[in-house]
């Protein structure tokens, strides 16, 4: 499951969990592989340097997102390091589900990038777009504690609305109040349990 900053696919998720779903949060496990300790802490800071640090030896996130989000090497870089990492973490996570579970990556750059794709036994067989205008997304990010500019950036370097339609087999707007996204999320449930024997 993907979309773009602010269009809800954390509330999505969680409309798939209590259908059933098990929810793969990849966000947080990029986190978890730059934090301390993580597979992927020591080659970031070599990468970027002490200038992405806390006064604590750990690695601040908004300071290398800084570096990360405004320049495109800077980008490339950081997956470079951290995206084998992620794979790894995924292969470990989702091997320990029952092999009959519903898995459902939640990741906001699957279409840039070759997250969960490393290992062909939890390669991701369908793709999920959750949608909603530009203007809302930046909405939610900024009413969210983002600044509007950092949302805006983000944004922008994530894929376009069509790159994401390109690859979607499903799309879910979000783009209503909330009685319309839990009516989109349950028809969405009964086509994803549909593909669940293949």
């Amino acid at each position: 499951m993907t979309g773009g900053i602010g269009s809800g696919k954390s509330t999505v998720a969680s409309l798939l969990a209590a259908h059933g779903a098990n929810i793969v949060d990849v966000d947080a496990l990029g986190r978890a592989v730059i934090a301390p300790g993580g597979r992927a802490e020591a080659a970031v800071v070599a990468e970027f340097g002490d200038g992405v640090l806390t006064t604590d030896g750990t690695i601040d996130r908004p300071a290398l997102a800084r570096v990360v989000f405004g320049h495109p090497d800077g980008l490339a870089r950081l997956e470079a390091i951290s995206h084998p990492a992620i794979n790894e973490e995924l292969t470990e996570v989702v091997g320990a589900f029952p092999g009959d579970a519903i898995v459902v990556y939640d990741m906001a750059i699957l279409v840039e990038s070759n997250l969960g794709r490393g290992d062909p036994a939890h390669h991701y067989s369908h793709v999920l777009v959750v949608e909603a205008p530009l203007e809302l997304r930046i909405a939610r990010a900024v009413a969210r504690g983002m600044n509007e500019a950092d949302a805006r950036a983000r944004a922008a370097s994530q894929a376009t609305d069509e790159q994401r339609r390109a690859v979607a087999d499903l799309v879910v707007r979000n783009d209503a109040d909330v009685a319309a996204l839990e009516a989109n999320v349950a028809e969405a449930w009964a086509t994803i349990r549909s593909w669940a024997p293949a």
